[in-house]
């Protein structure tokens, strides 16, 4: 098993980065053939997910429907900081993934991208990676 961390600038309140390259990286340098890569994100207003990345409109298309149904600012929010749409949109994405690793390569389909989901930003974020091989 390997540990490995990744550091994530974001640029704006909310985004989607892709570190789907980076994470490639770290599972090839690994040395692992055959296993599991989970990509875990500890934060509590930023998220993990798989999407789509051959179109960028898809990642705006995600934010748009988060921010549908999740609005920035509701008189019902409690949360002092003012960030309570954030935590629940980083919720409702998740904060883990897992992909298969086969023949030493991440087994995602073809127009699948790992991002980091960030809906507090601009921030300096943490995604932590933990290669397994499975025997």
């Amino acid at each position: 098993m390997q540990m490995h961390r990744l550091d994530v600038q974001t640029g704006s309140t909310a985004e989607f980065c892709e570190i789907t390259a980076r994470v490639k990286e770290r599972v090839a340098a690994s040395g692992m053939a055959e296993g599991l890569c989970y990509v875990f994100v500890p934060h509590t207003t930023a998220g993990v997910t798989i999407n789509e990345n051959a179109d960028p409109n898809v990642r705006r298309d995600m934010i748009h429907a988060l921010d549908r149904a999740v609005p920035q600012h509701d008189p019902a929010y409690r949360h002092a900081e003012g960030n309570s749409a954030a935590h629940v949109k980083a919720s409702l994405m998740g904060f883990s993934a897992v992909v298969p690793v086969v023949g030493g390569r991440l087994e995602l389909g073809t127009w699948q991208g790992i991002y980091l989901c960030e809906f507090d930003g601009p921030r300096r974020r943490q995604v932590l990676l933990t290669v397994v091989p499975v025997p």
